[in-house]
Order: structure tokens, then C-alpha cells, then sequence
């Protein structure tokens, strides 16, 4: 299979978004195009990441109690090819493997997730507190600080106690906010001597929408027009309330901070002359990332979803708005909940103004908008991910201009692949890489306060309801092979580089360091053919050996890898060819 460049320049419309401009942001400037050479500030911090239910596996091991996750994962039909993450990367067992591979990529910070059913099987703490769990996190905490590695850790990243659902209805429930501050001030008691930034939550939009409005997501609730809104609500109740344990009871001693990673799209108006269509464009980021981020540092929701719910509410004969609302006691409480602002950001839409009949009560027909994508912009095979660059530029402003600039670190970027055979020479993942941190450098420019960078993710893994089809990592993960062996792509040495110079000093190095990491791929690729050999043969003596093997294990043991493993030869040879032609 030859290498998949399909990041290309991206021409696209100039548009304007007038949304509460900062001074020092142009938003009508048209360089989205341009590459700036510079470095980032002295201490930046870059990283890596993954989250426990995607890499951990020992779903069941050492007295780990069950998780949404493994709960809906085992159910068919819920996740492609009704796959699990019961072993996934196996980083409970190879985590010391894992922190040799963030040193050689020359790593500042990892970040990770606590499972709470792995310390607090049933999610309650006067239930039973599992020492083994706690053992495993203080190892791997320990571990990382060591090879001078900052662990940043999120406390909730999905997989909520299987007990708590069944017995509360998870986050429709407003005594989760007591039972997650009790897992939070645990792992601030264990682990906050030497944990220093801590994540209340990971991407709540996708917990409230993707768990309890669309079903797509454990726990599988579809409570639509609902659902979402009663998730977000408890969650940023219990933010608040285990920033305030943490601010009350640790700070003084620990001297960390805490803070929350949301999930932040862009959209831009697609006709700059239409005012509904620059109204609807905000009024998406509103709903995505200002639900969450204007109450927590301002105090309420956005007027715009107060408005529009509240409006769809009344149409629909209901006495008060779907969106629930906070007592003047609450705003104070939740205001400035927040030391620092994680964004995970990946894509840009285009959105227009679109017009839902009131009894359509869903959280997205409540927004009245509709999204578009430009079809020129890269594709890489998720149906989601467009490689959009200057869309993050304008998401970092966005939050700097309607948040008073937080201190912000950006928890979540990368581009996944979904490919049959995946090819470790990613092109396409290195210039998505070099376009979206060279954005964030312009952003801090424009004045952002950006921390440090998280690429997303550190391994292959297993990615929610798309099972292994779709890959975001720095290192391929071989799933088949019971050791779970991990082989670098060729964006692990350009990031590398990055991390190195601490941004892109000019232009001449930064093309030398793509040229050198689409060679070093051409060894990795050689090493992943001959494990898929290896696999094969082990497969055919196998199954050889059983006489009631159907053809489709047939087909999808041996044929499989082995036409991925010609794929990859071929490949390796392609490149040499052209590697020696230059």
C-alpha cells in the first residue's frame, strides 16, 4: 500500500466571522495559508495522551469493578465489529514500555486518566477503596516522574461506575456530584504529592450528548431534548465542587491546580453578507464549547442557549426551559471554578442558519444550524475529521477574547487514519501536526495564553463506538498480536523535532525534518511486515491444526495479513525507489 498523502493546501472561501473581536485578532485577515517560523516560549510544555478504558485494558483484573464502557462494549451491535477495550494496548502491564517510548520522543508532560472503577470498583467510597488500583496509578505516577516526565492527569474520561448507573441513572442523578468529589479528593489524598495539574472532566459535550441525548455512547440513553442538558448540569455542579475540595483542602499543601479539558470544533459562517448565518455560527460554538465554559467563568449558560431552549420550551407547551437553570447561589459557587482551561480541538465545520420546527426537540434542532464541510479540505478516511488549520487559530481566540484569556492548555489534537492495512509513513498525520501547532504558535502571538500541547494520541487505541477501525496514534499497535508491540510512524520523528527546537526554526530544517522521518519509516515498516509474517504463519499452523475452522476466520486470519503484509513491503520498496532517485 503506498503512503496516503491526502493533506494538501487548503484553498478555501474567505469569510468573516464578526464575534466579539479582540483587538489584537483580525478576523478578517486572509493569511490562512501563510507559515510562520518561530519558536514557541521558553517552558512550553509538550506531551502526549490516552485515556484509561482506551488503553488499559485488564478490564477485570485485580479487582478492577465494571464500567459503563465494558458494560456497552460487550453489548452487539454497540461498537464496530463488536469490538472491546478488555485488553486494548495493555498499558496496565507495559506502562514502563510506554514512558521509554515518551522519553526517546523527547516528551515534557503525559497526560493520562484514573479509572474510577479501578480504585472505587462500585464507585463508592465507603463501599471498598481497591489498594491495587491505587498501587497501579502511584507506579505509573512515579514511573513518569522519574524520566522527568509531568503527569497530567484527568480524573474522568468516560468510564463511570457500572453501579452508579444502575443504581442512580449515572449523570441524570444529582448525587453523582458527592460521589465523583469523593473519588477526586481520594486521588487528590494519594496521588495530588505529586500530581500538579489535574482535569476534573474530559470533553463533557460528549458524555451529555453522545451518553444520554444520541445513545451512540456508554451508557447508551436516549433521553433526547433531556438528557444532555440534565448530564452537563450535574456535571459542572461537580467541577465546581471538586475544585472548591481541591482549593479548600489541598491547594495550600499540594500547590497544583485543577481545571477541565472541553471539546471545541470551530464554525465559521458560510455567507459573510448574511447575518442569520454569522448569528448561527457563533451560536454553534456557544453550544459546543460555551456551555460548559461560560458558566464555569462567568457563572450561567450562554444567553444564546437560554434563549433558543427556552423559546423551543415554551412552543412546545412545556411551563419551564428543557435547559435547567442555575439559583444565584449556584452561579457564584460554579463562577471561576477553572485554574486552567484544557481544549481539545480537531476540526472546523462551515455553518449556516437552518430553521427546526419547535416539536423537534433534540439538542441539535434546538441550535438551528446546519453544518457543511468544504470538499477540498483533507480527508484521511474519518468521516468527521477535516484537517482545517486556521479554524484552531480561531477557536483560541474565540476562548482568549469571550473568557478574559485563560491560562490554556490544548489537551487533545491529532488526525486518526482508517485504513485495512495503516501505513507507518503518515504524511498526512505530519502535516496536519505541522499546521495546526504552527496556528497555535500564530495564536500565541495574537496574545493566547497557551501552555503546552497535547497530541492526540501517544499509541494507536481503542476509539469508543469505532472500535480499532480508527487510529490517532504516534506508534501503531499491533491488536492481533497478544503483546500489543508498538512501532513508530513517521510523525514520532517529526514531532520529535518539534519538540526539540521547541517549534520550527526555519524553513529549510522543517521540510529536512519531514524528508528524514518519511525515511525512518522505510525500517519500521520492515519490522511490521515481518512481525504480520510471523502472525500469519502462527495463524496457519493454528489453524491447520483445527479441523472446524470456518472460511471467514479463514479470510480474516490469514488472507488479511498477509495482503497487509505485501501492502507493506511494497510500500518500503515504493519508497526506497524514490529515496534513491533524489
Amino acid at each position: 500500500m503506498l503512503p496516503r498523502c491526502a493533506v494538501g493546501v487548503c484553498h478555501v472561501l474567505v469569510l468573516v466571522l464578526c464575534l466579539s473581536a479582540a483587538e489584537d485578532f483580525d478576523w478578517t485577515k486572509n493569511d490562512r495559508g501563510s507559515f510562520y517560523y518561530g519558536t514557541f516560549p521558553s517552558g512550553f510544555s509538550w506531551g502526549a495522551g490516552g485515556s484509561a478504558y482506551q488503553t488499559e485494558g485488564a478490564w477485570d483484573k485485580d479487582g478492577k469493578g465494571l464500567s459503563i464502557w465494558d458494560v456497552f462494549s460487550h453489548k452487539k451491535g454497540k461498537i464496530f465489529l463488536n469490538d472491546t477495550g478488555d485488553s486494548s494496548c495493555e498499558s496496565y502491564y507495559k506502562f514502563r514500555d510506554d514512558i521509554a517510548l515518551m522519553k526517546e520522543l523527547k516528551l515534557n508532560h503525559y497526560r493520562f486518566s484514573i479509572s474510577w472503577p479501578r480504585i472505587m470498583p462500585t464507585g463508592i467510597k465507603t463501599d471498598h477503596v481497591n489498594e491495587k488500583g491505587i498501587k497501579y496509578y502511584s507506579n505509573l505516577i512515579d514511573a513518569l516522574l522519574e524520566n522527568q516526565i509531568t503527569p497530567i492527569v484527568t480524573l474522568y474520561h468516560w468510564d463511570l461506575p457500572q453501579v452508579l448507573q444502575e443504581k442512580y441513572g449515572g449523570w441524570q442523578n444529582i448525587s453523582m456530584v458527592n460521589y465523583f468529589n469523593d473519588f477526586a479528593n481520594l486521588c487528590f489524598e494519594k496521588f495530588g504529592n505529586r500530581v500538579k495539574y489535574w482535569i476534573t472532566f474530559n470533553n463533557p459535550w460528549s458524555v451529555a450528548v453522545e451518553g444520554y441525548e444520541t445513545g451512540e455512547h456508554a451508557p447508551g440513553m436516549k433521553l433526547r431534548g433531556t438528557g444532555a442538558y440534565r448530564a452537563a448540569h450535574h456535571i459542572i455542579k461537580a467541577h465546581a465542587k471538586v475544585w472548591h475540595t481541591y482549593d479548600t483542602l489541598w491547594r495550600n499543601k499540594q500547590k497544583g491546580m485543577v481545571g477541565i479539558s472541553l471539546a471545541g470544533d470551530w464554525g465559521e459562517p458560510v455567507d459573510m453578507t448574511n447575518q442569520k448565518d454569522i448569528e448561527a455560527a457563533e451560536r454553534y460554538v456557544q453550544f459546543y464549547v460555551g456551555w460548559f465554559a461560560t458558566p464555569i467563568f462567568h457563572g450561567d449558560y450562554p444567553q444564546v442557549m437560554k434563549d433558543f431552549i427556552g423559546r423551543k420550551s415554551a412552543q412546545q407547551g412545556l411551563g419551564t426551559s428543557r435547559l435547567p437553570t442555575f439559583s444565584s447561589q449556584e452561579k457564584s459557587y460554579v463562577k471561576g471554578t477553572c485554574d486552567f482551561l484544557g481544549l481539545g480541538h480537531f476540526t472546523t465545520r462551515y455553518i449556516t442558519h437552518k430553521a427546526y420546527p419547535a416539536r423537534s426537540s433534540t439538542y441539535f434542532m434546538d441550535r438551528d444550524v446546519a453544518e457543511l464541510v468544504d470538499p477540498r479540505w483533507p480527508d484521511p478516511g474519518s468521516e468527521w475529521l477535516y484537517a482545517v488549520p486556521w479554524g484552531f487559530r480561531r477557536i483560541l481566540n474565540f476562548v482568549k477574547t469571550q473568557y478574559g484569556n485563560p491560562m490554556i492548555y490544548i489537551t487533545e489534537n491529532g488526525v486518526s487514519e482508517k485504513m485495512p492495512c495503516t501505513e507507518l509513513c503518515d504524511n498526512w498525520r505530519i502535516q496536519y501536526m505541522k499546521d495546526y501547532t504552527n496556528e497555535m504558535l500564530k495564536a500565541i502571538k495574537d496574545g493566547v495564553d497557551i501552555r503546552g500541547y497535547t497530541a492526540w494520541s501517544l499509541l494507536d487505541k481503542f476509539e469508543w463506538d469505532e472500535g480499532y477501525s480508527e487510529r490517532f496514534g504516534l506508534y501503531y499497535v499491533d491488536f492481533k498480536n497478544k503483546n500489543k508491540p508498538r512501532f513508530p510512524k513517521a510523525s514520532v520523528q517529526f514531532y520529535k523535532r518539534v519538540i526539540t527546537a521547541n517549534g520550527f526554526p526555519n524553513q529549510r530544517e522543517v521540510e529536512n525534518w519531514k524528508r528524514t522521518a518519511t525515511e525512518t519509516c522505510f525500517s519500521s515498516n520492515q519490522l511490521l511486515a515481518a512481525e504480520a509474517q510471523r502472525n500469519t504463519a502462527a495463524n496457519l499452523l493454528r489453524l491447520i491444526h483445527d479441523p472446524l475452522t470456518s472460511h471467514m476466520e479463514m479470510v480474516t486470519e490469514i488472507v488479511v495479513p498477509t495482503v497487509c503484509t505485501l501492502c507493506i513491503l511494497l510500500s518500503a520498496v515504493f519508497l526506497m525507489f524514490l529515496l534513491r532517485r533524489r
